[in-house]
């Protein structure tokens, strides 16, 4: 849990340090608002789900951290196919955010079979 909350702030870091260096344009900054949002509410959801006061709520909880993580994942994949920034920049970021959907969509999983 600890490594889980340590995890999605650096990820929350690493998107406000991007959303920083984006190009100042109406396109980037419309975007880049867009992704600050939805990368920084990870690791705030994530901490709200651990201090759930019921199975459900937790596992409701997780569904937000999930939707912002898939989110997150979209405003990137726009930042790189409208040119705004080049892949090669973005590669690592959107590996991280796979990662935690693939971690996160098993706790879930996990938590839904506890309840059954």
């Amino acid at each position: 849990m600890e490594d889980l909350k340590s995890r999605t702030k650096h990820f929350a870091l690493r998107i406000i340090k991007l959303y920083s260096s984006l190009p100042e344009t109406v396109e980037a900054n419309v975007i880049g608002k867009q992704m600050l949002r939805s990368g920084t509410s990870v690791g705030a959801n994530y901490r709200e789900a651990s201090r759930g006061r019921s199975e459900g709520e937790f596992i409701s909880k997780l569904g937000i951290v999930l939707q912002e993580l898939d989110e997150t994942q979209y405003w990137l994949e726009l930042i790189i196919e409208s040119e705004i920034l080049p892949e090669s920049k973005l590669k690592d970021l959107h590996d991280e955010a796979s990662q935690l959907i693939a971690i996160f969509t098993v706790i879930v999983k996990n938590e839904k079979k506890k309840l059954k």
